[in-house]
């Protein structure tokens, strides 16, 4: 009986949830942790957490998919997991082979449109799951309407060393001028990279740390981070919800941010300053309480002088 109603309750939980939303993120990205932590919970052996893992990973894409998030990165296997004892490793190389065949193969990934691409040092990976890739990628090569990044034998670090490395020779070899070092030629020595900036970094296992995840993509973008306890195969809807939320919350803050400094430049400036002021303000001023809009909208016009 108690459980029925913990199960009435949180789904209208999420109903109240969805209520709230408005403009959610399009690219989301998801640090999966805590998936042999759940297994030792329940007893079992870590790869029995892993497996757990991955339907989870499923039912995210669906509330992608029902919420209109357009892009989902998935930080699948860094280069610090091949760490990992042997067994544990080939256990997940397996489970990952046979799940991307598998997702490739689905009739909702072709109905839907989804892109699958995989970003990292993948030369580092058996031969089974470099096949799997080429093979999922081979047959959703033409989807665009979602994409979806597999991070896997990926290191942010690592992903920006090596693209400093090749702007270094390209220097060194007079393919490009110094001076002409500008974020494109640095994002074009990237791996294949996410079509979009992140919007929002989930972390789920309790750990408040971006683990050096797409440093460039998310950090670069002042990405919103959203940090949980459940375990990734624990990881419900309505905690879902709530990362959503988070992000317009910090969004919602960021425009009120620019539209407060706006306002402040519109009464300190005139001339120059005061025209730039005024059409950032322009962009922001809903974002403003009403008095603070009215009292910046009509103190400018006091201040100018005649013509």
């Amino acid at each position: 009986m108690l459980r029925r109603v913990h199960r009435f309750g949180l789904r209208v939980y999420e109903r109240l949830l969805e209520r709230e939303l408005s403009d959610g993120p399009t690219h989301v990205a998801v640090i999966q942790d805590g998936n042999r932590r759940y297994a030792r919970t329940r007893g079992d052996e870590a790869t029995a957490g892993h497996r757990a893992g991955a339907e989870t990973t499923e039912a995210v894409l669906e509330w992608c998919a029902d919420l209109g998030v357009e892009e989902l990165t998935l930080y699948a296997f860094s280069t610090e997991n091949f760490d990992r004892p042997a067994e544990e490793r080939e256990e997940i190389f397996d489970l990952m082979a046979a799940k991307l065949e598998t997702f490739a193969d689905r009739p909702e990934v072709h109905e839907r449109e989804v892109g699958v691409r995989a970003i990292g040092e993948l030369d580092r990976l058996p031969e089974r799951v470099r096949e799997a890739i080429d093979y999922a990628e081979e047959r959703t090569r033409e989807y665009d309407q979602f994409t979806l990044n597999l991070a896997v034998a990926y290191g942010g670090r690592a992903e920006l060393l090596s693209a400093a490395r090749d702007v270094a020779r390209a220097v060194e070899a007079g393919d490009i001028d110094p001076d002409d070092v500008d974020v494109g030629a640095v994002e074009e020595r990237l791996y294949e990279s996410p079509a979009r900036a992140v919007d929002l970094i989930i972390r789920t296992g309790g750990d408040e740390r971006t683990s050096n995840f797409l440093p460039w993509h998310a950090n670069g973008n002042e990405a919103a981070v959203y940090f949980c306890s459940p375990y990734w195969p624990e990881f419900r809807r309505v905690d879902f919800l709530r990362a959503i939320r988070t992000y317009e919350h910090r969004r919602d803050s960021w425009r009120r941010s620019r539209a407060e400094r706006a306002a402040a430049l519109v009464r300190a400036f005139g001339d120059v300053e005061l025209a730039e002021a005024r059409r950032v303000l322009s962009r922001f001023r809903d974002h403003l309480p009403r008095g603070e809009r009215e009292r910046v909208e009509t103190e400018p016009a006091e201040r100018e002088p005649a013509d």
